[in-house]
């Protein structure tokens, strides 16, 4: 199972007090195209950098023609990650975040749809790679 928190961006008190409450396996940082948006996600890495919380990538949110892209990459060569996934402004997400119903079920063969599931696959295969099972004690009597 997974449990997804959005914080809001840079370094507040919603990042320490989380970090400081629950063990993290790692966070995602999320950044827009836009340079400041990159400049809030830094923050954002840093923080849980300080709170040795690993860092499993960047993903880069609302690309596309309106904001442009490269803002996610450019995040992740700065921060030393993999840039896990561009996900494009999409209208549909909003509706379906309003509706409760999400674009990978509203609108499944849609390209957002295929960037989300591709985000995903990718998290979790990242996850399953920092989550190291305990060696096997055995005690030979």
């Amino acid at each position: 199972d997974y449990l997804i928190v959005d914080l809001p961006p840079g370094t507040g008190d919603a990042q320490l007090s989380l970090a400081q409450s629950v063990p993290l396996t790692g966070g995602v940082i999320v950044t827009g195209p836009q340079a400041v948006s990159v400049s809030d996600a830094l923050r954002g890495a840093k923080a849980f950098e300080r709170l040795e919380v690993p860092i499993i990538g960047v993903v880069e949110n609302m690309s596309g023609d309106i904001f442009g892209s490269g803002g996610g990459m450019d995040a992740a060569k700065q921060l030393h990650v993999d840039f896990l996934a561009r996900i494009p402004l999409d209208a549909r997400v909003r509706a379906g975040g309003d509706s409760g119903e999400p674009i990978v079920l509203l609108a499944p063969e849609s390209d957002t749809a295929k960037a989300f599931r591709d985000f995903a696959r990718v998290v979790a295969a990242k996850i399953s790679m920092l989550v190291v099972a305990p060696e096997p004690k055995l005690r030979i009597v």
